[in-house]
């Protein structure tokens, strides 16, 4: 009897250290020394919330930048669109790549305008009208579907057309992509990207 009263006592001890005392702990230092990213890395303009730097959002205006096409459109869909049964990502929110391989030719045709999903020879044809050399990242999806970044590449390629469309000095929307151009983690690893949502939100304060 001893032994198990024992044991009892170590079982709530560590449950209270692991279940209560230790999230406590992470959750306090969330708030007070990473307040921003624990809360979503929300980015608010004039005290509303239009957005995270961490997902996508899709821009049609011609007066800004287009970001990444997205399979799950960014888990937003219009009033217009139907609900489907069978679509997961509508139905969940669930984010994630096709997986279909380059040589499918799904891939080329992958949903319609309509939905929101445009396969990979719409939005190249949809960049191209645009005056935009197509890049990788600006006709294919990411792994997560919701990267809010593009390439540097990527978002020069739009100066042109951004630069024309809004009157202004390219050198003005260039020095705008470098202030929003976030570079490797930890110095080293991935690439530089632009974060398209505070690109455009700075190319509107202009």
């Amino acid at each position: 009897m001893r032994e198990i009263i024992r044991a009892i006592r170590v079982t709530l001890v560590l449950w209270g250290i692991t279940a209560i005392v230790y999230p406590l702990i992470l959750l306090a230092i969330g708030q007070i020394a990473f307040n921003s990213q624990a809360n979503g890395s929300l980015i608010t303009k004039q005290g509303v919330v239009v957005g995270s730097s961490l997902i996508g959002q899709n821009f049609t205006s011609e007066k800004y930048f287009l970001s990444r096409p997205s399979t799950t459109n960014y888990s937003t869909f219009p009033d217009y669109a139907p609900t489907k049964a069978d679509n997961l990502s509508q139905k969940t929110g669930v984010s994630g790549a096709t997986n279909l391989a380059p040589s499918n030719s799904d891939l080329l045709k992958r949903g319609n305008e309509k939905d929101g999903f445009q396969g990979v020879q719409v939005e190249f044809e949809r960049i191209e009208r645009a005056g935009i050399q197509p890049t990788a990242d600006l006709v294919y999806t990411s792994g997560s579907s919701l990267d809010p970044h593009i390439s540097i590449k990527s978002a020069r390629a739009q100066v042109q057309r951004i630069a024309k469309v809004r009157s202004l000095n390219p050198n003005q929307v260039e020095m705008l992509i470098s202030q929003n151009t976030d570079g490797r983690f930890l110095g080293i690893f991935g690439e530089p990207g632009v974060n398209v949502l505070k690109l455009n939100l700075a190319l509107g304060g202009l």
